[in-house]
């Protein structure tokens, strides 16, 4: 009894397969093991110290009629850079909060205001006061429960150390004949 309608057991007599998801039957990767292509193989024609650069030069390639839909670019060597926006308080959190409460609390308030046979702008104005209140309260217990290990904000974002244009290698050629009569300037020649 080891057809897809059995228990999966494993360590016992054959309980050792796994037993089929919604997907099918599992198989193990093909190839070199490291997962699904993704498509066709592709060629770098070119990488940048800037997101701008790679980005003239497949604007280049669009402007001269090459199919951009076999193009990407890829940022390599990526950094996550989070930047300290300043220091947090139990009372700016409290005003953080409030701000958010207060958009929530607009967007029921216009809610209700549209089936409000009276005065909608009383309903939508007691959303807003109601919502800004609850967030306040909200913002400030959550960064009380904190106990101070995280008294800052900030913002996360991701950073490439150099951008790769990439095309799918049937167009390679292609795209290296028009990258030829483009003439990037290297940052050093763009200061000059």
């Amino acid at each position: 009894m080891n057809g897809p309608t059995s228990a999966w057991r494993p360590g016992l007599p054959g309980g050792d397969t796994i037993p089929s998801g919604p997907a099918g039957q599992p198989s193990p990767p093909s190839g070199d093991g490291t997962g699904p292509g993704v498509g066709p193989p592709t060629v770098t024609i070119g990488s940048y110290p800037d997101y701008r650069s790679a980005q003239r030069v497949v604007d280049h390639l669009a402007d001269n009629r090459f199919p951009v839909e076999h193009t990407a670019i890829v940022g390599t060597n990526l950094t996550l850079v989070e930047t300290v926006l300043g220091r947090l308080t139990t009372g700016r959190a409290a005003l953080l909060g409030a701000g958010t409460g207060a958009w929530f609390g607009l967007f029921i308030g216009l809610l209700f205001g549209i089936f409000t046979a009276g005065n909608w702008f009383a309903v939508v104005l007691a959303g807003l006061v109601i919502g800004a209140i609850w967030g306040a309260v909200f913002g400030a217990v959550a960064h009380a429960m904190t106990g101070g290990r995280r008294d800052f904000t900030s913002a996360s974002s991701l950073r490439a150390g150099e951008y790769a244009v990439i095309v799918d290698q049937q167009y390679a050629e292609q795209a290296r004949q028009l990258l030829g009569r483009l003439h990037l300037q290297t940052p050093q020649q763009q200061r000059e």
